[in-house]
């Protein structure tokens, strides 16, 4: 029934061959990636006026378009400094990578962890901006944002669950309507303006304004105001990270994305901070409702083009999520890969995404969107302060690169990236400072402890890999030859320890004996092949390539074949190896595929279940003693 129903919802599984089917193309490419930067287009510009307008009154506008002008620069910067990211770190992982290869491991869990948050941050703040957006044009349906957020969250999930192609065709087309809406607003807005076709100034508010004094306007404010609408460079990063999601030649379809990103945002965001400069209506801020929704319904009237906006707005913002879909999966395989998050991590799922990563972000998402009623005002002092981390750290990467590689042209290279990590770490203290007691202290506290996690894990994979590792002594005549008459099978995954041992049991209940494993790629059948070889046993391995990345139905369909040769009344005894970690919280950082495989083969009478253990020593007990020999 399960699998009837994820079969629904999800689809049915692909084949690994189907891998390129699924990577973006420009045009679809750029929605999913993009998303998220053109998205803040929404909010950045009223969480400026939220800082600004209740002190300054109509001087906000003025102000918020300066502001809006160093936001652009730095955009622009960024771009720059990520056309060169995506140019020498085609595979993804982004600042990740970067940090990690040239200023260290720590600087790259670092980075890593700052990226997970914003991520995570990203989902959260998109769709509950979105249901604000569509909250504001329908107030009746306000008091039940959390429920619709969550409800959005899961259709997110289970759109990303189905594969980057399906994803791309679902979420792709609102993205694009967004920008046509905001387009014809900004040109709509400059028309009224060139005829003088402004709209009435209430004389009253003009006038009770003038009986006050506003304080003077300082550099903490405007500080304060940058740092919030900083918000509209999130999902700069995410095109880097995602470079082995497009089509080949992958690079050169990077680079045309983040160009386009890159001008999409400077004339939305810009287009927008010029048009509210330019009208100066105060009910353009109207606490709790939506920037560009009041917008719209003061430069093109209440008619179909105002419900227009307020659809499209919340779509965009809606699907804003989708980057993290995109990015945050694939950030944590490349650093699952590498041991530093949980192995499972790094599994393609049956549509080939990374199912896994799309659970845990849909899962804390939803936390926070519950845990801080889905109030932007409240979520956003937790936002950019994560993402702005990792362009520091992934500009400083390359920025070491270049002086130490030198090559050519490399001190403008230098000097880019240099640059951008400077300014970046600038707005990093800025937002840190500006937004602590919003939220960021939560942040503060969060990454420390996730790169702590991170440590320990890849702590715990090294110490499992050594002393499953065979030392080069160990190959030749590691297994005897005493045998029993029972038919054996051992499922194995490589030539190590456990694999060997159970291997050696087998031989003690059986002279027919047969090594069985399963592969995904022909790379991983060769190295397999090659270590087995130098084991010199007659024990015969069979080797079954698996188009859909399972273990049980290739090894029950061996076992039934003609090739197998079993007779009727003949008992097959599967021996599964099983190494057993010394605390619990490891259990998780391990597939446990023998859970699963022994309570699938029960099911069948003629197959019995072996399990061959072998227990780990403690992590520390393995670092502090280098020489240990198991």
């Amino acid at each position: 029934m399960f699998s009837k129903i994820k079969s629904f919802f999800v689809g049915k599984p692909l084949d690994s061959e189907s891998i390129g089917e699924q990577k973006f193309s420009v045009f679809w490419g750029f929605p999913i990636l993009a998303s998220d930067a053109v998205s803040s287009v929404a909010y950045a510009g009223q969480e400026m006026l939220i800082v600004l307008f209740p002190l300054i009154g109509l001087l906000a506008f003025g102000q918020m378009t300066l502001i809006s002008a160093g936001i652009i620069l730095l955009l622009l910067i960024l771009m720059f400094s990520y056309r060169q990211t995506i140019d020498n770190y085609p595979n993804g992982g982004g600042a990740y990578i970067v940090a990690k290869e040239n200023l260290g491991i720590k600087a790259g869990v670092t980075a890593a962890a700052a990226l997970s948050i914003d991520y995570v941050m990203t989902v959260a703040v998109s769709v509950s901006s979105g249901v604000e957006q569509i909250t504001t044009a329908i107030p009746e349906i306000k008091p039940y944002s959390v429920v619709i957020c969550v409800f959005l969250v899961i259709l997110l999930m289970i759109g990303n669950l189905r594969g980057l192609k399906e994803s791309s065709r679902i979420f792709g087309i609102p993205t694009y309507l967004f920008i046509f809406g905001m387009l014809s607003l900004i040109f709509w807005a400059g028309y009224r303006l060139v005829t003088h076709d402004m709209p009435p100034i209430d004389q009253t508010y003009l006038d009770s304004m003038k009986t006050l004094s506003p304080p003077p306007i300082t550099i903490f404010l405007l500080l304060k105001a940058f740092s919030s609408g900083c918000t509209a460079l999130t999902g700069v990063e995410a095109v880097s990270n995602s470079v082995p999601n497009f089509k080949d030649p992958a690079t050169k379809h990077a680079k045309k994305v983040l160009y386009i990103l890159a001008g999409v945002i400077l004339v939305l965001f810009g287009g927008v901070s010029v048009v509210a400069y330019m009208f100066k209506d105060y009910q353009l801020y109207i606490q709790d409702k939506a920037l560009l929704v009041n917008m719209t319904s003061i430069i093109m009237g209440q008619g179909p083009f105002y419900y227009f906006i307020a659809i499209t707005t919340f779509l965009i913002l809606i699907l804003a999520a989708n980057t993290s879909y995109s990015g945050f999966p694939i950030l944590l395989s490349v650093v699952a890969k590498e041991g530093y998050a949980p192995r499972q991590l790094s599994y393609r799922g049956d549509r080939l995404s990374f199912d896994n990563g799309i659970l845990l972000l849909s899962a804390l998402a939803i936390i926070l969107i519950i845990a801080f009623n889905a109030k932007v005002s409240s979520l956003i002092g937790l936002y950019a302060i994560g993402v702005f981390i990792s362009f520091t750290l992934s500009q400083s990467g390359m920025f070491m690169k270049w002086f130490r590689e030198k090559g050519k042209h490399w001190v403008i290279k230098a000097g880019i990236n240099g640059f951008g990590a400077v300014v970046t770490f600038v707005v990093v203290i800025i937002i840190a400072f500006m937004k602590f007691g919003e939220g960021a202290w939560i942040v503060v506290i969060v990454a420390p402890i996730l790169i702590f996690l991170m440590l320990k894990v890849k702590r715990h994979y090294v110490a499992v890999q050594k002393q499953l590792k065979l030392r080069q002594d160990e190959y030749d005549g590691y297994i005897t030859a005493k045998t029993y008459n029972n038919r054996v099978i051992v499922p194995i995954s490589g030539v190590n320890r456990i694999s060997m041992r159970a291997l050696r049991f087998g031989q003690t209940i059986s002279q027919n004996l047969t090594a069985f494993s399963v592969v995904i790629s022909q790379e991983e059948e060769d190295d397999l092949r090659k270590n087995y070889k130098r084991l010199n046993t007659d024990i015969p391995l069979k080797v079954v390539y698996s188009k859909y990345r399972t273990v049980l139905e290739p090894l029950l369909q061996y076992i039934e074949s003609e090739e197998y040769q079993r007779e009727p009344g003949d008992m097959i005894t599967v021996v599964l190896g099983q190494f057993a970690v010394r605390k619990k919280w490891h259990k998780i950082l391990h597939n446990n595929t023998r859970y699963f495989l022994e309570r699938q083969l029960l099911k069948h009478k003629h197959i019995v279940v072996a399990a061959m253990p072998l227990q780990l020593k403690d992590d520390d007990f393995v670092y502090k003693n280098p020489d240990y020999r198991y």
